[in-house]
């Protein structure tokens, strides 16, 4: 009888402890998803170009830079905003070896530096569309995310890209130029777009694009 008791009282105290366990983890979970994210302000050059000797090609290339130190410290949210304003313009993006047949392995060097995945990739998309979960107009432009290779005959990239963080609000500024060469011409535009956090995911807010040159 007295063993009896004493497995009943473990038994009691086990489930007590896994009890109040359960309800920490609860409690803890339902922090993290109440505690809202909170942006620095900032203001950072995050690309830019500048002239660099390539040893192969023994000449000098206009190329694109990033701001590295800004890229390891980035938060989720400017990170999301950047990733998708890169989604359809290139940032001198290279078939990771051949092409395969989902064409989903390609590298840019804006992913790279985000480290958010191929372009165009599921990895890529599944965090953009997480962010951008409650604005139906931007997930649906995801469907045309462009997966371009810099050696393409037609094409767009970046000429630089700003950043300006203050408060909930990130604003994107960026030029882009595009060339053929087919026909030999090129064109350029500059756009800034903003974008605003709501507790755990983003909304473009504003998109102001200048008449293209």
């Amino acid at each position: 009888m007295k063993y009896l008791s004493l497995t009943i009282l473990i038994l009691i105290v086990s489930c007590t402890k896994k009890n109040e366990s359960e309800n920490l983890n609860k409690k803890v979970e339902a922090l993290k998803v109440e505690t809202p994210i909170k942006l620095t302000d900032k203001s950072v050059k995050f690309l830019w170009r500048e002239d660099e000797y390539d040893k192969e090609l023994k000449d000098t290339v206009n190329t694109i830079f990033i701001n590295k130190e800004y890229s390891k410290n980035i938060s989720e949210p400017e990170k999301a905003a950047l990733g998708f304003v890169a989604s359809f313009i290139g940032s001198e993006c290279d078939w990771d070896g051949e092409p395969n047949e989902k064409r989903d392995n390609l590298s840019c060097k804006i992913n790279t530096a985000l480290n958010i995945g191929y372009q165009c990739s599921e990895e890529h998309l599944s965090f953009l569309r997480k962010w951008f979960k409650n604005d139906k107009k931007q997930l649906e432009r995801l469907a045309d995310c462009s997966a371009v290779p810099f050696t393409a005959s037609s094409q767009v990239t970046f000429d630089y890209i700003n950043v300006v963080t203050k408060g909930d609000t990130i604003k994107i500024s960026f030029k882009v130029v595009g060339a053929s060469m087919r026909t030999q011409r090129s064109s350029s535009y500059e756009e800034e777009d903003t974008f605003v956090l709501k507790k755990d995911n983003l909304v473009l807010v504003k998109s102001n694009e200048s008449e293209s040159k």
